[in-house]
């Protein structure tokens, strides 16, 4: 068993960014004997469940998590000359962590998207902790 796990991975649910099949990364994630695997698809869970179960069945542990894009300022800026944004890996720890990054990308869908889905530091900083 390899001690090696990918904590930072796109699936096709990274719109233009990732090619990745799940069923073709877990496959050889359990192939090369990896006792875990994350995803962290760019400012969305879309795949969250589908990639958890599948992992499962495949006798890899699932890492849910995504890859936050982080604004500049303020969540609710829209200034073209500050609309690119960081990015972060965010990876839930318990189901209070992936409740928590359900929140996240729902409020970059619904609040912060400008571009594309984004939070700030004040949203991060709201989020319970445990």
């Amino acid at each position: 068993m390899s001690d090696f796990v990918h904590l930072h991975l796109h699936s096709q649910y990274s719109l233009l960014d990732g090619a990745n099949r799940l069923d073709d990364v877990i496959q050889a994630a359990a192939a090369a004997g990896m006792p875990a695997l994350a995803l962290t698809d760019h400012g969305n869970l879309f795949g969250a469940i589908e990639f958890y179960d599948r992992a499962k069945k495949a006798g890899v542990k699932p890492i849910l998590g995504m890859e936050a894009y982080v604004a500049q300022g303020s969540l609710n800026e829209r200034n073209p000359q500050r609309s690119s944004s960081n990015h972060l890996v965010l990876l839930a720890q318990n189901e209070a962590g992936y409740r928590n990054l359900i929140k996240l990308t729902t409020r970059s869908f619904l609040e912060g998207f400008y571009y594309k889905p984004r939070i700030d530091h004040e949203t991060l900083g709201s989020m319970p902790r445990g």
